[in-house]
């Protein structure tokens, strides 16, 4: 292994794409821009050529830049949703005018005692009983996020089921009693995405994740949801 083709654990050519996928986010790079030519960029980072190249490839396979024969790369025009937060969020509200349909996909369910986190969030004992939902949310028919969502057992037996069948968070709790509800807390992080968000989302090894750790809770302020949602930072953008 050379000295180009990993520092600290990472390969060099991941942590290159990562950089120049972070300064498009970043608005360093505008949609359509060129990008620096492949020997800049080789000494920006102290690489070589090959290892640029490479980046680029993954780059192009994830649809964040092309490459036009004797002209350079260029930052794909890629439409990139702007998401806002505040008190009385609704997923579906927050992208309104941006896309035509939302709907939510129920991948996978169980029951389980509450862990600390999740205990806390939803204001309940460690170890109570919980549902929790994994979710994959889709916007115009491209998946959009990733949702791990749990809920206290004995207040909504049903929701995964009501889930299942509306696609819809907001539908559900209504079915179940919920008519109105808003968001306590919201917390906003960014990691790389792991495998399992990867595949579920359509990425490429290497995508970097806004990550919201939220609680939601009734007219009465009672906490009826915890969540953590995963999105691709170059697919959307969130508003506080």
């Amino acid at each position: 292994m050379t000295k180009n083709d990993a520092r600290g654990g990472v390969a060099l050519w991941r942590r290159i794409a990562d950089e120049i996928r972070l300064d498009i986010i970043g608005g360093k790079v505008s949609s359509g821009e060129q990008l620096p030519t492949e020997a800049a960029l080789a000494q920006r980072f102290a690489a070589n050529r090959h290892t640029v190249r490479r980046a680029f490839a993954v780059l192009a396979e994830e649809g964040v830049v092309r490459a036009e024969q004797g002209r350079g790369t260029f930052v794909n025009s890629a439409r990139r949703l702007s998401y806002r937060i505040g008190r009385r969020t609704r997923f579906s509200e927050g992208l309104a005018g941006q896309v035509q349909d939302m709907h939510g996909e129920l991948l996978s369910t169980r029951l389980e005692n509450a862990n600390a986190s999740v205990a806390r969030g939803l204001g309940l004992r460690p170890g109570t009983r919980v549902t929790r939902l994994e979710r994959l949310s889709h916007a115009d028919g491209r998946p959009l996020s990733r949702g791990t969502s749990w809920f206290p057992y004995q207040r909504f037996p049903d929701i995964a089921a009501v889930f299942g069948r509306t696609g819809s968070l907001t539908q559900a709790f209504a079915e179940l009693g919920i008519t109105d509800y808003s968001r306590a807390s919201t917390r906003i992080s960014a990691r790389y995405g792991t495998p399992d968000e990867i595949r579920d989302i359509g990425l490429v090894p290497g995508s970097v994740m806004l990550v919201t750790e939220i609680v939601d809770v009734d007219a009465d302020d009672r906490p009826i949801q915890y969540a953590l949602t995963r999105f691709p930072a170059d697919r959307l953008e969130l508003v506080v």
